[in-house]
């Protein structure tokens, strides 16, 4: 097979940025939390790419049809895989399509059908990645003129309010935040070229495990938040650097269990969070593979951290938080979920109302 562009290709990234940027000549879209993907097409032959240059085709059968109904013979388009529920976005639900049996995989290709949702256009007839974004966006409304779910275009608005409203309102949908792009930039391989701006909350939680390097430094924290009196896993805290790091096995060495020491997370474990199906315990399966985990250490649940996270998936963070400080000022027992701002819910297809148009 021949495509438009050998394959891999690197996509175009984007840097975190606390606040939009403004002004004549940015165009922005909503950012989408699934997993990205590139779409290469030669006439029958079909190829999804991971971010990382992986082929993904073999987990999302049910996409190759659609995606051939609603392009061109010859194409590559970058844009994002997600699972769309009437809860909006489920990434848990999009982690568990990559299986290695079979069998698994046709059945959740019907449980847990996917989406693409394309948001570039890399080449066609020619390569298109030397061109401006605003001459491959309305390249991509020609070529995608005749899509329809689950193959999508993302919508996109050049009114920097409007993307501050996406931000606010879409947010309960599960989107991640918004992306901006230079309207007259070309498409970039690999580098980091757009900004995207993320939610950012900070909660106060118990820090009660963590995850230590061979040197006996902490790599992450465990946290947890209180329910009913009984104490949820609810996420990590990393990304220290060796300082903070060698300070925080000082810290917590003092509090570490000892052998037949009552811990919430060693044992039964916590009883589930109401509303929120059930409740996980680190070391347990995680979304990427049915088996243990990656080992921790259980903490005497005696400290609390001040940590900053984007948003809550179901009973925990979406992503890593980050430490901010530790509150010695805090009981442990009243950092409940109740502090968590929850977003109000929105509607995927309010989202993917507006008409994207030309740019």
């Amino acid at each position: 097979m021949t495509f438009p562009i050998a394959g891999p290709v690197a996509p175009m990234l984007a840097r975190a940025t606390r606040t939009l940027p403004v002004g004549p000549g940015w165009w922005y879209e909503p950012k989408w939390d699934g997993f990205r993907c590139l779409v290469f097409r030669d006439r029958d032959d079909l190829l999804l790419q991971s971010r990382g240059g992986r082929p993904l085709q073999r987990y999302f059968p049910e996409l190759i049809e659609p995606l051939r109904a609603a392009t061109p013979a010859r194409v590559v388009l970058d844009g994002e895989l997600v699972v769309m529920t009437p809860a909006g976005l489920d990434f848990d639900a999009l982690s568990a399509r990559i299986h290695p049996a079979a069998s698994r995989v046709a059945r959740l290709a019907v449980e847990l059908p996917a989406a693409f949702v394309a948001f570039d256009l890399l080449a066609d007839d020619r390569d298109r990645r030397p061109e401006s974004g605003s001459a491959r966006r309305a390249r991509l409304g020609e070529v995608l003129a005749a899509a329809s779910p689950p193959v999508h275009r993302t919508p996109g608005t050049a009114d920097a309010g409007l993307a501050a409203d996406w931000f606010r309102r879409f947010e309960g949908a599960g989107l991640d935040g918004v992306v901006a792009k230079a309207d007259g930039d070309p498409y970039r391989d690999g580098e980091r070229g757009w900004w995207k701006v993320r939610h950012r909350r900070h909660a106060d939680c118990v820090v009660a495990g963590w995850r230590r390097d061979p040197s006996g430094e902490p790599v992450s924290l465990l946290l947890g938040l209180y329910h009913d009196g009984r104490l949820q896993y609810v996420g990590v805290a990393a990304g220290f650097d060796r300082p903070r790091r060698a300070a925080l096995a000082a810290d917590l060495a003092p509090l570490a269990a000892r052998s037949g020491e009552r811990h919430p997370w060693v044992g039964d474990g916590p009883s589930p969070v109401a509303g929120a199906g059930t409740a996980r315990r680190p070391g347990g399966p995680s979304r990427w593979r049915a088996g243990p985990g990656a080992p921790w250490e259980p903490l005497r649940p005696e400290r609390v951290a001040e940590v900053a996270y984007d948003h809550l998936q179901g009973p925990r963070f979406r992503h890593t938080a980050r430490f901010v400080r530790w509150r010695p000022d805090r009981d442990p027992l009243t950092c409940t979920y109740a502090q968590l701002e929850v977003p109000v819910p929105a509607e995927l297809r309010a989202v993917l109302q507006p008409d994207p148009g030309p740019g």
